[in-house]
């Protein structure tokens, strides 16, 4: 058995080192010294490897042999300690430390990082916990022949490396351990582990056994605590007395090593306490039957335990403490609680011992139950929900189970169970079936449980109805379902209790009630039953129905967009058919329709047969035909020119220019040379208006030749912007002539002289202030 130690590479700050006592307090322990040391574990560092292991193994149940030790060059790091009358778990054993045995004992006032560099580590230990780089290592091993099958021993794992504070959170990267090392030598399987966290294969380990302190906790359950600076061993912390144990092959021979060592540096000791003789040959019984494991024997129920052992020469059993007489056979049938042992004398010293712990549950309750069910068309026959009786039976002990059973034959045998236990049809009137009810240990009993009915006499009450009116018109709307408790309950019994359901089925069987029927919502649109159910505890007393209606305004009462054109008036009508009307106005007005000259928002709000209202908005839109318009003329590009018309007014527009094809673009494009007229028609029906408008352009050539045919260069309707200007250049730049908007053109002369053929230049200054420039051509 091997037992690894792993400490931490990194060295301790003076901030988390521990107080030491002052000189003053010091000498205070000094003059009660014989008082102090009773508090501490105390250590003898003189054992021999064959004390060590003479002091952990149990008896003579074990041949002991190549019994080896290795630690400490200098001084010692193993010896036998006791408990010194302190609350430390072991009153006596050995202990293996990382450091020197002498230095665990109590006080915890100094911080353990003992042993050199040259006090090497060990290779098993590394394998076994897959680590390197070890240090300090403290071996003790030997080979052992055990005479049963099975051994066990109990342990402490202490270590300096349990810190509630300390400045580097990589201290939690690294993490004191230990193993416990056997295998059979003549096999070839490797070392087995037995310093496990129960129940796992996780090594026992400073990170996975801990409490919350600097590192996140760890199978806190096994963790014996930080130590305080009283503690009685030199230790920051420890886990909990734990034990190790293993099945074995009795009479082979076994090899155990137990090592113990740093990992990383020689930094943050360890150790492992052993409990005195706790290494020993056991006989497994198997786990105590417990109320607390929740495995306890039932009442009447037997175990029979088997203690047979090879080579055993007797057994002699023991029930709390005093032997049995008579029984010395390797069974023992166990028919009362108790505390039962057994000592196996397998040589004339060596005994091996079992125990196991015997505890009984109680039965639960056998008795006679009734559930009462409603019968909507009183035949006495209708579906129970059996499940409604298992609180009687059980008496609200949620750790009771209930089976039912038509037959009890069936019951006993646990066979053929009622499948649907919400919906159980009985077969015949005031019909008997078996319930089964089971405890939380396996035990069980009978009880049975008599089918009733009763009959459905009641009235149902008034329908609820409302008008849907939370904004949505889908049939959907809350009710208070209790405003109907007191016509329903009205003359019965005062311990009589009411659940609303929606449907026959979940009210017969009582479930899914209705959770808030303060504020239900039907979920059948305009139209829905809702079931009553009439109880007491388990037992239906009637099923009433209650009719939910939803009415509604009518989704045709929709808002309307009017247009009101200028100085017109109009009538808003809100329809026919309703019980009254009332207008936002001021005053109210009371009626189907009313008269309006000004735009603004009109609401009516009109009640209609059933009670329900429904409001609806005019918006009422002002229009009127434009009183102008701002037209932009894009022109003198040949037959590219455009307009851009933005029409003056309050109405909704569109436009045309030949009075004929209108457009919503106001935007004209593609256009030649000429007068046109820009037509904007309102869309509302308010009126339109016009304007008579020209696209200028000049001309690309000219030929003065007398022939009454293109004789001048000029621009058309240049003559409607008469302050405009017309410059006209030779190639040079050179001016030669220039007119008004009302002038009468070139003629192609230069102080009366012809000018030849070819091209000219101008510019055109408008009184809008556009200037256009260009060429054209002379042509003789």
């Amino acid at each position: 058995m091997l037992f690894i130690f792993i400490s931490t590479p990194y060295c301790v700050s003076l901030s988390i080192m521990k107080t030491r006592f002052t000189f003053f307090l010091a000498l205070f322990f000094l003059a009660f010294t014989q008082s102090l040391l009773a508090q501490y574990v105390q250590v003898n560092d003189t054992y021999t490897a064959q004390q060590l292991v003479d002091a952990l193994v149990d008896g003579s149940c074990a041949q002991i042999s190549n019994i080896t030790f290795k630690g400490a060059p200098n001084r010692k790091s193993s010896g036998y300690f006791t408990n010194g009358g302190s609350t430390f778990p072991f009153s006596n054993g050995i202990v293996l430390s990382s450091g020197y045995a002498a230095s665990v004992t109590g006080p915890n006032d100094s911080l353990l990082s003992e042993g050199g560099t040259e006090w090497l580590g060990d290779n098993d230990l590394e394998t076994a916990l897959n680590v390197s780089n070890t240090i300090n290592a403290t071996i003790l091993e030997f080979d052992f022949v055990p005479f049963t099958d099975k051994i066990s021993f109990d342990y402490i794992f202490a270590s300096e490396q349990y810190l509630t504070s300390i400045n580097s959170q990589n201290q939690c990267n690294y993490t004191d351990g230990f193993a416990f090392l056997i295998k059979e030598v003549s096999g070839s399987a490797p070392y087995k582990n037995l310093a496990v966290v129960p129940g796992t294969n996780i090594p026992v380990k400073v990170n996975t056994v801990r409490g919350e302190g600097v590192c996140p906790s760890a199978n806190e359950q096994y963790f014996g605590g930080f130590s305080g600076p009283n503690h009685p061993i030199n230790f920051n912390g420890q886990t909990i007395a734990l034990k190790a144990e293993t099945d074995v092959n009795a009479g082979s021979l076994y090899h155990i090593k137990l090592v113990v060592a740093d990992q990383g540096n020689n930094l943050y000791d360890s150790a492992i306490f052993l409990g005195g003789g706790s290494f020993r040959n056991t006989t497994d019984l198997g786990p105590d039957r417990l109320l607390a494991t929740k495995n306890p024997l039932c009442p009447n129920e037997t175990i029979t335990l088997d203690a047979t052992t090879m080579n055993a020469s007797g057994y002699q059993w023991s029930k709390n403490g005093a032997e049995l007489p008579g029984k010395t056979a390797p069974l023992y049938t166990v028919t009362s609680e108790g505390e039962y042992t057994v000592a196996i004398k397998i040589t004339a010293t060596c005994f091996s011992k079992g125990k196991i712990k015997i505890e009984y549950a109680s039965l639960p309750p056998s008795q006679t139950y009734t559930l009462l069910q409603c019968d909507e068309n009183n035949d006495g026959i209708t579906n129970f929900n059996l499940n409604l009786a298992t609180e009687i039976i059980t008496n609200n002990n949620t750790a009771f189970t209930v089976q039912y059973f038509v037959d009890s034959t069936d019951a006993n045998l646990n066979i053929n169970p009622i499948v649907n236990t919400t919906a159980f049809q009985n077969i015949t009137l005031n019909q008997q079936i078996s319930a089964r009810v089971t405890n939380q240990y396996g035990c069980f009993a009978i009880s049975t449980l008599t089918l009733l009915t009763s009959a459905n006499g009641l009235t149902n009450p008034d329908p609820q109805a409302k008008c849907d009116e939370d904004g949505i018109e889908d049939g959907l709307t809350s009710f208070d379902l209790t405003i109907s408790n007191a016509q329903i309950l009205q003359n019965l019994p005062a311990n009589l209790q009411l659940r609303y359901f929606t449907s026959g089925a979940d009210a017969l069987a009582s479930i899914n009630p209705i959770s808030t029927p303060e504020n239900f919502i039907n979920t059948a649109a305009y139209n829905q039953t809702i079931y009553g159910r009439i109880y007491n505890g388990s037992d239906c007393y009637s099923i009433i129905k209650l009719n939910l209606i939803v009415y509604t305004f009518g989704n045709g009462f929709k808002n309307e967009d009017v247009i009101l054109c200028e100085d017109n008036i109009i009538t808003l009508d809100a329809g026919a058919g309703f019980t009254s009307y009332s207008w936002n106005t001021v005053p109210i007005q009371n009626t189907q329709t009313i008269n309006i000259n000004q735009p603004g928002s009109y609401t009516i709000t009109a009640v209609n047969s059933n009670g329900c209202k429904g409001s609806k908005t005019f918006t009422v839109l002002p229009s009127a035909p434009a009183t102008g318009a701002i037209i932009d003329i894009d022109d003198f590009r040949g037959n590219n020119n455009s307009i851009t018309i933005t029409p003056q007014g309050i109405g909704k527009y569109e436009f045309s220019i030949d009075g004929k094809n209108y457009q919503n673009e106001n935007v004209f494009k593609d256009l030649i040379t000429g007068k046109y007229t820009i037509y904007i028609n309102d869309k509302n029906g308010c009126g339109n208006y016009s304007e008579v408008i020209y696209i200028l352009d000049y001309q690309k050539f000219f030929t003065p030749n007398n022939d009454n045919i293109n004789d001048v260069w000029r621009i058309p309707y240049l003559s409607l912007l008469p302050k405009s200007e017309v410059l006209i250049f030779d190639r040079y730049g050179k001016l030669l002539t220039g007119f008004k908007g009302t002038g009468p053109g070139w003629d192609g002369t230069y102080n009366g002289r012809p000018l030849p053929a070819t091209d000219y230049w101008f510019v055109i200054h408008l009184e809008t202030g556009r200037t256009i420039k260009g060429h054209f051509s002379l042509l003789r």
